[in-house]
């Protein structure tokens, strides 16, 4: 089994692009990091290199498992066999690489995370869900989605900040910057009830046919009234009206109230996700 490391994220999209896209849900981090790094600079989620990787079964073969990592954040795996995961595990220790935590799906990052040290903590079991059919929410929530303007960047960028501050995972190295980048392709929805906005959406630009959902986020003092759900819907609907053949989202388990309002709306399972804290 053989593992390619890079820094460059042009030589990723190469070797590995095709691969990504192939998978294009169950790739969809990987395929959005890349994105930004390619359209932002490596430097866009902090100051150290990204790394990269492709994992090939033997020399020559066809490219079968990626990762990427943007220091200091943990490692994000995309599809891979357990075997490859475990290799990779031990290649960045021998390497003498220093990490926080892995994520990807369940079985490869499982495999990974208890090659890397004995007892890994779990911090999030999440859900990757794929839209069947849209539905919109019933009842329709007081209000309406509009697609967010340059005149809204200020509050879309206290919303980034305090979204990042509670789910506690990567977070953009320049929220300001971000939400320009969301604004300059148009794909933050508002949600506004009586003219205010009371909740937003973002759907990734199309990669591989497939657009990602988030993030989604309600000040807490506005929840419990529809307005995530209804704001998703009209995101994923701007996500398919731009051609997205997939559109997909991820959840925290431990988070009863949102696995319920995005099946609601004609999400459904596709697999299990998971992320480890290293000590």
């Amino acid at each position: 089994m053989t593992w390619t490391l890079s820094a460059s994220v042009a030589d990723f999209e190469a070797e590995a692009g095709a691969f990504l896209r192939a998978h294009a849900a169950a790739n969809t981090v990987l395929l959005t990091l890349l994105h930004t790094l390619r359209q932002d600079g490596p430097h866009a989620y902090g100051a150290a290199q990204p790394r990269f990787g492709w994992w090939r079964s033997e020399p020559g073969a066809p490219v079968g498992g990626a990762f990427v990592q943007t220091p200091p954040y943990p490692v994000r795996l995309g599809v891979m066999p357990s075997e490859a995961a475990v290799a990779l595990a031990r290649r960045l220790r021998a390497d003498g690489v220093e990490l926080r935590g892995v994520g990807g799906g369940a079985a490869p990052t499982r495999a990974f995370a208890e090659a890397w040290q004995a007892e890994p903590a779990l911090r999030v079991r999440e859900r990757l869900y794929r839209l069947a059919e849209l539905t919109p929410p019933l009842p329709v929530p007081a209000g309406a989605a509009r697609p967010a303007t340059v005149a809204d960047r200020e509050l879309l960028v206290a919303w980034s900040e305090e979204f990042h501050e509670e789910i506690a995972l990567a977070a953009p190295a320049d929220h300001a910057a971000r939400v320009d980048s969301q604004l300059g392709h148009g794909s933050v929805t508002l949600w506004e009830d009586g003219g205010e906005p009371v909740s937003y959406a973002v759907h990734s630009p199309v990669l591989g046919g497939m657009s990602r959902i988030g993030p989604v986020y309600t000040p807490k003092h506005l929840r419990g009234r529809g307005y995530a759900s209804a704001a998703t819907a009209a995101a994923s609907a701007a996500a398919q009206q731009e051609g997205a053949e997939e559109v997909v989202l991820y959840t925290d388990l431990a988070n009863p109230t949102s696995n319920s309002i995005y099946q609601k709306i004609g999400y459904r399972p596709v697999e299990d996700s998971l992320v480890y804290d290293f000590s």
